[in-house]
């Protein structure tokens, strides 16, 4: 065996375990308030419009309220190749010259119902880009929304371990 081959690839797997990212885990907008994103300012506004039409603000919260649409931002421009981030944002602009087209307004200021045919529209097309964004979107929103801080502690009632643990107990 040799010692110093393992003991490189060791401690080369050690660092890389060290530098993984750990802004996923419970994260919250305080986190992200200083991101800069490779969105422009419309792009942007699209999004957070589109993450509030998937999971509209309830009686207490949605997506948008609780930052999803920044959590995307950063998740898109971090965690994807340059081809989906390029998509995405074709993708978002495409919607908003949609809505210019079809109801003269921006896609941020649709209505709810209006904003959901267009969106939904993307999932019955035929190009496959369009089919990607639509899938890509929803179930990064949907994650988003799920493993953000606010939904994991007051809502699904997370623990990081489940029970508790009862020290010194007579048997």
């Amino acid at each position: 065996m040799n010692r110093r081959s393992s003991l490189k690839s060791l401690l080369t797997a050690s660092g890389a375990l060290l530098a993984l990212p750990g802004w996923a885990r419970s994260w919250n907008t305080d986190s992200m308030r200083y991101y800069t994103s490779s969105f422009t300012i419309n792009q942007q506004e699209t999004l957070a419009a589109l993450v509030d039409t998937i999971i509209p603000i309830g009686d207490k919260i949605g997506a948008k309220s609780v930052g999803v649409d920044t959590f995307l931002q950063k998740l898109f421009d971090k965690c994807y190749e340059k081809e989906v981030q390029d998509n995405v944002k074709k993708q978002l602009s495409t919607l908003e010259s949609s809505a210019q087209t079809q109801f003269s307004t921006s896609f941020g200021a649709c209505t709810q119902a209006q904003r959901e045919v267009l969106f939904i529209s993307l999932s019955n097309s035929t190009i496959k880009e369009e089919k990607d964004f639509f899938n890509l979107l929803k179930s990064e929103t949907i994650r988003g929304f799920n493993t953000s801080e606010e939904v994991m502690t007051k809502y699904l009632k997370f623990k990081i371990a489940p029970g508790h643990y009862y020290g010194c107990v007579d048997v």
